[in-house]
């Protein structure tokens, strides 16, 4: 059974593995607060700052404790470093604690991305706010590039996941192949390859030693009392009827062709095919939203990438641009700002109620998970395979930002875009070039790179 602890419990008489006693949860609301209102850079950064908070600073848990929870959150889908705040959340003040750091973790970004969404609709066509989203767009090109490079650096050693990349980018790009198809694919092809016997994908950096921080830390070698299936039937179905209570109401009372009801769809699905982060996810968000719903342009999915990389809280959380853009534009008998909220209120909950639901569900099982080699192999060749899409985005996200005009070019069976390279903007394209080489020459923060963009695009849009 899973212990639990109250927001009004008494966690405080408890001591720590190393004598120290146990935070209670007024402290933990604020420790959880300030790591969310600092919660930018991306999954890398704000797993930089739980790192710092939690493990040097509180010492709340040790150095392979966190690993461990990490290990763990990268096997889920969805945000990692959001899930990660939960689970750590959760192994410190149980369900509660869960639910106050996952919160939390997200409050921040959401407040400030619906705030922008309202005045992108309404003062959008201000010059200095096409300006502003022009530089930024410029730089977010950089730092999708920037991904590519990283992600590539770790994930393609070998011929075999080089391969498996190539391949994932040829599906999206070439032949438009859904990207949960591309995943469930390169899962499927990592599983086969463990159960073969093939080293191709072994490990791939999701496995994790035993925990060795007892007596270092509050959490010590503590860990929630084994559960069982049975245990756990009353949270999962709980959680799952907070999920899908939504999606049911939509449609039975929209129908299945209202815009809320589409949102609650689409999102759900996302929310279980998210698997690689935030950059890779965003390619099938922009060829969805994009392509098959029209809910938004392609000039303005990089806009609303611009506003989560400025903003704290998870990049994923575009996603509650994306939905208050949609609902805004088909509001129906509505008010078009009432029905942004609604839709980016809804988009945002069917986006991360899963997440809660995968770790008090989920964590409980995290050494039978971790153990597994198949499943290990599986996640190692999505994560080779997330190069591939993650190149995707990044040459979608540069041809629209470089040029004015793309026509299409046929290829091998491929229908591709293809760049009219008299209409190349030469400012955006000097600013993405000097954003990369900020980036991957000098190391430079992409808050600092992503503020400089703006002023320079906002500047010269001014001018001109």
């Amino acid at each position: 059974m899973i212990e639990t602890t109250a927001p009004s419990g008494k966690s405080e008489d408890r001591i720590g593995a190393d004598g120290r006693p146990w935070p209670g949860f007024a402290e933990a609301f604020s420790v959880w607060a300030r790591i969310a209102l600092m919660s930018f850079g991306g999954p890398a950064g704000q797993i930089a700052v739980m790192h710092k908070i939690l493990v040097e600073e509180k010492r709340w848990l040790g150095e392979a404790r966190f690993l461990h929870a990490l290990n763990f959150c990268m096997l889920l889908p969805g945000p990692e470093a959001q899930q990660l705040a939960t689970y750590i959340g959760w192994l410190m003040h149980r369900t509660w604690g869960g639910l106050l750091a996952g919160i939390l973790f997200i409050l921040p970004g959401a407040a400030s991305i619906l705030g922008l969404s309202w005045v992108y609709v309404t003062f959008g066509d201000v010059p200095a706010i096409e300006g502003l989203f022009y530089g930024l767009k410029a730089a977010v090109l950089a730092i999708v590039l920037g991904a590519v490079f990283r992600i590539a650096g770790k994930a393609l050693r070998g011929t075999g996941p080089v391969a498996l990349a190539a391949a994932s980018f040829i599906a999206i790009f070439g032949y438009g192949i859904p990207f949960p198809l591309v995943v469930f694919a390169a899962g499927f092809i990592g599983f086969l390859s463990a159960r073969a016997g093939s080293e191709m994908f072994a490990g791939g950096g999701h496995g994790g030693k035993g925990d060795s921080d007892a007596g270092e830390s509050l959490l010590g070698d503590d860990s929630p009392q084994a559960a069982t299936f049975r245990s756990m039937a009353g949270p999962a179905l709980g959680a799952a009827l907070l999920w899908v209570l939504p999606v049911a109401v939509c449609f039975l009372w929209l129908g299945p062709d209202n815009v809320f009801s589409a949102l609650a769809f689409f999102f759900s699905k996302l929310a279980m095919v998210t698997f690689g982060g935030a950059y890779a996810v965003l390619a099938y968000v922009a060829q969805a939203g994009v392509e098959t719903h029209g809910w938004l342009q392609p000039h303005e999915m990089l806009d609303g990438l611009g506003m989560a990389e400025t903003t704290p809280g998870p990049l994923i959380m575009v996603v509650q641009f994306v939905g208050y853009l949609a609902a805004y534009r088909e509001a129906g008998t509505l008010d078009p700002a009432t029905a942004g909220l609604i839709g980016a209120a809804l988009t945002t909950w069917v986006t991360f109620a899963p997440c809660f639901l995968w770790i008090f569900v989920g964590a409980p099982f995290i050494e039978t998970l971790r153990k597994n080699k198949a499943l290990s192999s599986a996640l190692a060749a999505i994560t080779a395979a997330v190069v591939g899409v993650v190149l995707n985005l990044a040459v979608w996200f540069g041809l629209h930002v470089l040029f004015g005009e793309l026509e299409p070019v046929s290829l091998l069976g491929m229908s591709l875009p293809g760049p009219v390279f008299s209409t190349i903007d030469p400012l955006a394209a000097a600013l993405s070039v000097a954003s990369l080489l900020a980036i991957t020459r000098f190391k430079a923060s992409p808050f600092l790179i992503l503020g400089l963009a703006a002023a320079i695009g906002v500047g010269a849009t001014v001018i001109a």
